[in-house]
């Protein structure tokens, strides 16, 4: 989730970014466009590891392979210098040198998510990774503790929180994955690095990670030909060549174009993240949640968008800040995994919003009192229109 510093959170199905518009509004294009004109109105809206024994992998979280048909990841640069598709330019602007998730402020600096939001959420992964250990708890299961993998882990905030809620002396070795400086003072139970590790038998946990995998953008030109969006490091934009390859055989797959000014996010390098993710695992289960569309909601102008301090601003890919949009998660899921709302998850795992009996504000007011106040915040996260609506993937191995 993105919180905005009005408090109001933009979620799916809610959040009006730049690049759409939200039904009714006046239209606000992404960017100057010489080629075409902005989209239309009535757009859909937007919203240290000791002797682990666990070999580190080769493709660091974040990281871009090529796009399967020998071409280089994102397109490569295009003639014309600083004109670069968004998959490249985000990757700069997010994790190059001084970019926005290298910053010490970290994201919770800009925005707020579920793990913010919240101790609830770190207690129900506590909950998740113990009902993880207890189904490797068996013949041929590997002894020892179990793994907990934070993919994207922020400043750590998720994985201190679980270690938090875990019962004293549970064996759990905590990894945060995460391109940014090791923050000072974190738990020296937590091993820090930035590349995936192999081998993982526990649980691989992903909080709005695949989100900042960044992709490229295709928009319809009015000929009908889909082409790929061309990007300035303003922010300023232009329509380039069509979209081929492996790109645009995923969007003829999971997004095909609806006509002329119509939007899409190329979410290929997604799905590879996501199979990378699954292919660590050894036992156990993987889980990315995040703001997300399936193929019957696709928005019609995409869900690009930036955060800043605390507001939605126009992408802009200086490193001034976050560049994001929503996952299509029913492109990134293999065969067996499930797809499930946050709010039926987490209901799973104990937290459901509901309101203590009256009954215990006069046997035990101050009792009553936090209960009442777990339940609000349960109900945050479980909200309809809100974090409720987040959807969960989740692969078991």
């Amino acid at each position: 989730m993105r919180e905005t510093e009005s408090g109001r959170c933009h979620e799916p199905g809610e959040r009006a970014g730049y690049g759409m518009t939200a039904p009714g509004a006046a239209g606000r294009g992404p960017t100057d466009r010489p080629v075409g004109e902005a989209p239309p109105a009535g757009g859909l809206p937007k919203s240290d590891l000791p002797d682990s024994g666990l070999p580190e992998g080769d493709l660091p979280e974040g990281d871009l392979p090529d796009d399967g048909d020998g071409s280089p990841a994102g397109g490569g640069s295009p003639a014309g210098g600083d004109w670069r598709g968004w998959r490249e330019a985000t990757e700069t602007a997010l994790y190059g040198p001084g970019g926005f998730y290298r910053r010490p402020e970290g994201p919770a600096g800009h925005f707020r998510t579920s793990v913010h939001a919240s101790p609830l959420f770190a207690r129900a992964v506590a909950r998740l990774l113990r009902e993880t250990a207890e189904r490797l708890d068996g013949p041929g299961s590997p002894a020892g503790p179990v793994d907990l993998v934070d993919m994207g882990a922020g400043r750590g905030e998720l994985l201190t929180g679980v270690l938090a809620a875990l019962p004293p002396g549970f064996p759990v070795r905590a990894v945060a994955v995460e391109r940014a400086e090791r923050p000072a003072g974190l738990d020296p139970r937590i091993h820090w690095t930035a590349e995936l590790p192999h081998g993982v038998s526990g649980l691989i946990f992903a909080n709005e990670w695949l989100d900042n995998v960044p992709v490229d953008v295709a928009e319809c030109d009015e000929d009908g030909v889909v082409r790929r969006v061309l990007v300035r490091p303003d922010g300023t934009e232009r329509l380039g060549p069509p979209v081929d390859g492996a790109d645009a055989r995923w969007l003829d797959r999971w997004w095909p174009s609806a006509g002329p000014g119509t939007r899409a996010e190329i979410g290929h390098p997604r799905d590879t993240a996501w199979a990378a993710a699954v292919a660590a695992l050894r036992a156990g289960a993987v889980v990315a949640v995040d703001y997300a569309h399936r193929a019957e909601d696709r928005p019609l102008f995409g869900t690009l968008t930036g955060f800043r301090a605390g507001r939605e601003v126009k992408p802009v890919p200086d490193g001034s800040c976050d560049i994001t949009a929503h996952v299509a998660l029913d492109a990134c899921a293999l065969p067996g995994d499930s797809l499930t709302t946050q709010r039926e998850a987490l209901r799973a795992l104990g937290i459901t919003g509901e309101r203590p009996p009256l009954e215990l504000a006069r046997t035990d007011p101050a009792g009553y009192v936090r209960a009442l106040a777990s339940a609000g915040e349960a109900a945050e996260l479980t909200a309809r229109g809100g974090l409720g609506d987040f959807l969960w993937l989740t692969h078991r191995g």
